[in-house]
């Protein structure tokens, strides 16, 4: 028996949810993405190490993830571990009056929702954001002039040797679309939230507001995994695909959206092939017109 069905068996034999050769395509918003070979879903911190560990003991390769709303996987498949943080790894509650405790697996909609029905401002910016707060702590997510490190307080981890932990935020190394955690690659499980006193009403006008905007500027009738290319610093990386003249470009089933440049979307049936090769056509064009070195924000697996 390989070590792929050994620990399909552990997690059978201690009611962890998995199943083999898991297609990608279903846990991704790209919708984009061959077989796992092994896709679990954790309940509790102890599922997280149990499976977690037998990989990292038997030189098994493994990759959490939750939403899937930053990745872009191969179309091959993931010939290793998918720990899925998502629907069966979810819990939030007040810890006081103004702090809020989210595990990884809530996603950010939750989150928000969460805050507005207890009268807490802060999070407003995040409502929209297509993650879940694991991912939006790895990637100290952001949009409207906020970002995770403005609330965030306190963040939860289990590290390499399966030991569990947390950051203050001082420890966190929060920046554009980076933490400790880019760095580490520990197992982020939660996450504190110190939010402000607000009025109810107006913070769900302002979650409306910022909701409506991204309807009316962002192609969510398609599937993608959010901006494509990081921030250049002094400019916009929409602005300069747009100044190349590269909306609407397409290389199979990808296309660069019609509405905002920023984005690479699928158009039915794109590939991961297909989107990289958008990807490198773009970053080519926009350096060669412009001298500005597109960085991709997507992650690939």
């Amino acid at each position: 028996m390989c070590y792929i069905e050994k620990l399909k068996a552990l997690c059978e034999q201690k009611g962890i949810i998995c199943c083999l050769n898991e297609p990608m395509s279903e846990h991704t918003s790209f919708k984009i993405g061959g077989p796992a070979a092994l896709f679990v879903k954790p309940s509790c911190v102890e599922d997280i190490k149990t499976v977690a560990g037998f990989a990292k003991q038997n030189d098994i390769k493994y990759r959490i993830v939750g939403k899937g709303s930053n990745l872009l996987v191969s179309d091959k498949g993931y010939d290793g571990i998918i720990i899925n943080l998502g629907e069966e790894f979810k819990e939030i509650k007040l810890i006081d009056e103004n702090t809020i405790y989210a595990s990884s697996g809530v996603s950010l909609a939750e989150l928000c929702r969460f805050a507005c029905d207890n009268s807490l401002s802060g999070l407003e910016f995040a409502f929209g954001i297509p993650g879940s707060v694991g991912g939006a702590i790895y990637m100290n997510a952001g949009a409207y002039g906020g970002e995770i490190k403005d609330v965030i307080s306190k963040a939860y981890h289990i590290d390499l040797d399966m030991s569990e932990g947390f950051f203050e935020k001082d420890k966190l190394e929060l920046s554009y679309r980076h933490s400790a955690y880019t760095d580490n690659k520990f197992c982020i499980t939660g996450g504190e939230f110190t939010l402000n006193k607000g009025v109810q009403s107006e913070i769900k006008e302002k979650m409306d507001d910022f909701m409506s905007r991204r309807k009316s500027k962002q192609p969510l009738n398609y599937p993608s995994a959010g901006s494509t290319f990081k921030r250049p610093v002094g400019n916009y990386a929409s602005a300069l695909i747009e100044q190349c003249g590269l909306k609407g470009k397409s290389v199979g089933g990808a296309m660069v959206s019609t509405k905002h440049s920023g984005f690479v979307v699928n158009t039915g049936n794109a590939t991961c092939s297909d989107v990289l090769e958008l990807v490198e056509e773009v970053k080519k064009e926009v350096f060669d017109k412009t001298g500005y070195k597109l960085e991709c924000e997507v992650e690939i697996l």
